[in-house]
């Protein structure tokens, strides 16, 4: 059998003791002595269940303690704490929202082992039940405007013809060209994606064309620019109109030539690769302002190509709003299962000024932030003023039937947080965060 792996997090070698050699047979444990160090280890190899001991300790390390957690999401955390800490409202919420369980000292090394082998099963059978990330080059959707641009790709990638594509922040101006890509002949090469206004003025020329060593002050050796590392490939210029005017007329050399010169350096290189560029400004205006070359313009718009906002293919977004709930199911945990139906509603009537990466943004932020099993419009931040009285007293509802159950199962255990969570069927710890949410005390 498979030995089982276990992060273990503990800034005092003696504190091990907890680990009995016996209870922890068929496991594989790894120690690292700080937070840093964990982080470095779940970088290099992935852990299903960590154990913190004694890290959630001073008040000043609350923040690096809380950041970590945040990162590390889809890892189990069981926490061995001081008896004393979980009384304290900070340290009871940090355990709450983040551990899978928690013990108090002294511990009962045959307990923390169940609790752990338990941890370790529940988080192998969620790993096997979450689908794995969606691929962030799909074009999703069967909208009529998402079939026009699918059919335009599909025509324009069997050429080697520069092609410009236009569309408003966000609405995946990079997944139509390397979808774009992977449907040409140059599929196998590199796909170099360049974004034309992140890269500093004094920097973007060596970036895209290489230097010669020597060449200025901390050229100490020959280096191969972006455009010459894609030979064979695509090369993708994202935000175009950013780029500086005098590096235009060096662009417009090399669609004309093929050719390009590294600085400092007087031989020509010649280079077999696709130019796809993109922008969000109407490259006409920026030429009519004398801030874009017009013969620029024209080398590059050769097959141009619109990608649709989103709020033109609504009915593309309930299976583009699942596909990216998917994507971030492993990061989450799995805790959220969905999407409630009021706030599938407020989605379908938003705007969306942000397009897919503000959809991105709103899906990954709910569900770290909801409370519930599933996302309401409020977790989306998409409630708008009295469009959704129905959603909202729904939730308060919810809301009041969740205190009222809670109250009556520790009033009838008598304050017992262990017994009221195995009356209701929950840990203790989702018991202590549904006690901080209703601001009841113990």
């Amino acid at each position: 059998m498979n030995s089982k792996e276990l992060l273990c997090v503990c800034t005092d070698a003696r504190h091990m003791s907890a680990l009995s050699p016996a209870e922890m047979q068929g496991w594989t444990i790894l120690t690292v002595p700080t937070l840093s160090a964990a982080a470095h280890a779940l970088r290099e190899r992935r852990y299903l269940v960590g154990l913190l001991v004694d890290v959630v300790g001073p008040p000043h390390l609350m923040g690096e303690v809380e950041l970590f957690l945040n990162h590390h999401r889809d890892v189990s955390w069981i926490a061995v704490v001081e008896p004393g800490l979980v009384q304290l409202p900070a340290y009871r919420d940090l355990v709450a929202r983040h551990m899978a369980d928690y013990h108090t000292r002294p511990v009962d090394s045959e307990r923390l082992a169940f609790t752990l082998g338990h941890a370790y099963g529940h988080a192998m059978l969620c790993d096997a039940a979450l689908p794995v990330a969606a691929p962030p080059t799909r074009l999703t959707g069967t909208s009529p405007a998402i079939e026009r641009l699918r059919a335009q790709i599909h025509k324009v990638a069997g050429v080697n013809a520069p092609v410009l594509i236009w569309g408003e922040s966000g609405s995946g101006k990079e997944v139509a060209a390397q979808a774009i890509h992977e449907a040409s002949p140059r599929a196998a090469g590199a796909f170099v994606p360049i974004n034309c206004g992140a890269i500093p003025a004094n920097l973007i020329q060596s970036e895209l064309f290489g230097h010669q060593r020597g060449a200025f002050t901390g050229a100490t050796k020959d280096k191969a620019g972006l455009i010459e590392t894609a030979a064979g490939g695509t090369v993708f210029l994202d935000e175009i109109a950013d780029l500086p005017k005098d590096l235009q007329s060096n662009l417009l050399r090399f669609l004309q030539e093929k050719t390009i010169y590294r600085i400092g350096s007087t031989r020509s290189i010649s280079v077999d690769v696709r130019i796809i560029a993109a922008s969000h400004v109407k490259l006409q205006d920026a030429v009519a302002e004398g801030a874009f070359r017009e013969d620029l313009y024209y080398r590059l718009n050769v097959l141009p190509l619109t990608v649709p906002p989103l709020r033109e293919r609504k009915s593309d977004l309930p299976r583009l709003a699942d596909e990216l709930f998917n994507s971030f199911l492993r990061e989450t945990g799995g805790r959220v299962k969905g999407f409630s139906n009021c706030a599938m509603d407020a989605m379908m009537r938003h705007e969306w000024p942000g397009n897919v990466r503000e959809l991105l943004n709103r899906i990954r932020y709910a569900m770290v932030m909801a409370d519930g099993a599933v996302i309401t419009a409020a977790d989306l931040g998409l409630l708008p003023d009295g469009s959704d009285q129905l959603g909202q007293a729904l939730d308060r509802s919810r809301e009041k039937a969740e205190r009222t159950a809670l109250l009556t199962s520790l009033e009838r255990c008598g304050r017992n947080v262990s017994q009221a969570a195995r009356s209701l069927g929950v840990s203790r710890t989702t018991i202590y965060r549904l006690m901080e949410k209703h601001a009841i005390s113990r």
